[in-house]
């Protein structure tokens, strides 16, 4: 079967969760003995194959709201020349360009990620842009992917439309490198980390102003960065300069020293609110971290029982103090997460899942 993925930057994956998602379904579909067409921008060596997958590099607008658009656009257009059997479309931004693909009787699911009408970084044109596009998705495509129940019942309620759900994967780490974390300079287990582009519905600063609070005798390494948000990271420069144990270390690109970060630390500390199945917080869990997350149905579905949680500075003051004095309970929670990730969100049975589903819409 001839199995198209648009709308992301591609593969290899460098930048976010739905581009480790193409790389990990798609190299599975491949290795299945589909034809599995990726879609790429932005790369810096222009690749014609990955792990199993052909790769068509297009060129995109270097604008935050016209980039995603622009090169699906042109993903599209090369579609409808190039012929795929299935096409399955990462975004609902990307959904004024599904009836070109409905009029080719192509047919397509669209992953719609989270609420992005809810991200402070959109306007009120980019939020009433951001609704339109999940109707139009719902309109459009012949099945919806929802990465979390929660997404599920949003759509249901919403839109009457149901929807197939398909969480992302977690890559599961049984141990530590310790030495790499020493040559970085990082304790392990001598660290609290959060890790998370700097925008507000990440609470970024609601976590430093929390620790900021907190009698914590381990610094808070901070892991991230943001292209557009510049007010906002003004604000977290500021909250962290009042504090000494706080670290902001910028964007780690180092995949290694990343997961050694995740399997090393005290706790990790996840404030993402608006989006379904989050990535990082996978990540986190499939390397044991004990996670403080903060309190939202997205978190909590994901977390279940080895969760804490936290919904404002002073609560999160408390538990994280609560986890310094305790570390053995902490231990226990972060191998009970790895588990979780384990039985839940293994990559193998998403991939099966993405298999299924475009079985489906060949009919």
């Amino acid at each position: 079967m001839r199995i198209a993925m648009i709308g992301t930057r591609g593969v290899p994956a460098r930048y976010g969760g739905f581009e480790t998602a193409v790389e990990e379904i798609g190299a599975r579909l491949a290795d299945a003995g589909h034809d599995v067409r990726v879609y790429c921008r932005g790369a810096v060596e222009k690749i014609p194959a990955y792990k199993g997958m052909t790769l068509v590099h297009l060129p995109a607008v270097r604008h935050k709201i016209m980039e995603t658009l622009s090169h699906t656009a042109l993903s599209v257009g090369h579609v409808l020349l190039h012929r795929t059997d299935v096409a399955l479309v990462f975004n609902a931004a990307n959904a004024p360009l599904l009836p070109f693909l409905k009029l080719a009787r192509i047919p397509v699911a669209t992953h719609v990620d989270g609420l992005e009408w809810k991200r402070a970084k959109w306007n009120g044109a980019g939020q009433r842009y951001y609704l339109a596009v999940e109707k139009l998705s719902v309109r459009w495509s012949k099945q919806i992917i929802a990465d979390a129940v929660a997404i599920q019942d949003y759509y249901r309620e919403t839109y009457a439309a149901g929807s197939v759900m398909i969480p992302y994967g977690a890559p599961i780490q049984e141990r530590c490198d310790d030495d790499l974390l020493r040559a970085e300079g990082y304790e392990p287990g001598g660290y609290h980390l959060v890790v998370a582009r700097f925008e507000p519905e990440n609470h970024v600063d609601l976590i430093v102003e929390g620790y900021s609070r907190s009698a914590a005798r381990l610094p808070l390494v901070v892991v991230g960065s943001a292209p557009y948000a510049e007010e906002y990271v003004r604000r977290i420069d500021d909250l962290a300069a009042k504090d000494q144990r706080v670290k902001l270390v910028g964007a780690v690109w180092n995949q290694d020293l990343l997961d050694a970060l995740y399997a090393g630390c005290a706790t990790y500390l996840h404030g993402h609110s608006v989006g379904g199945t989050n990535p990082s917080l996978l990540r986190a869990m499939g390397a044991g971290a004990p996670t403080i997350a903060y309190d939202v149905v997205f978190n909590r579905e994901v977390l279940a029982e080895s969760g804490v949680f936290f919904g404002g500075p002073d609560d999160l003051a408390t538990v994280i103090e609560q986890a310094e004095d305790d570390p053995a309970a902490c231990r226990r929670r972060g191998d009970l997460a790895r588990e979780r990730a384990r039985v839940h969100y293994t990559w193998d049975d998403v991939a099966a899942r993405y298999e299924k589903l475009c079985l489906d819409l060949r009919g």
